[in-house]
């Protein structure tokens, strides 16, 4: 059975109560805002992490 997450190695660029800023490539004018409730986030250093979102939501926000 083929699962629909995927996960992103991602820099955070801002994080509020609800979302998260992040990037694939590490520059803030290519970010987006993914909701918390939807995702996943395994911190690797205070700015880089691995995130895990469904692939729906990695398509929509261009990060795959």
């Amino acid at each position: 059975m083929k699962s629909d997450l995927v996960d992103i190695d991602a820099h955070i660029h801002a994080e509020t109560t609800q979302a998260v800023l992040i990037s694939d490539d590490g520059e803030r004018e290519h970010a987006v805002w993914l909701p918390k409730k939807q995702i996943e986030i395994e911190r690797r250093t205070k700015t880089l992490a691995v995130v895990t979102l469904p692939h729906w939501l990695a398509f929509e926000k261009e990060l795959i």
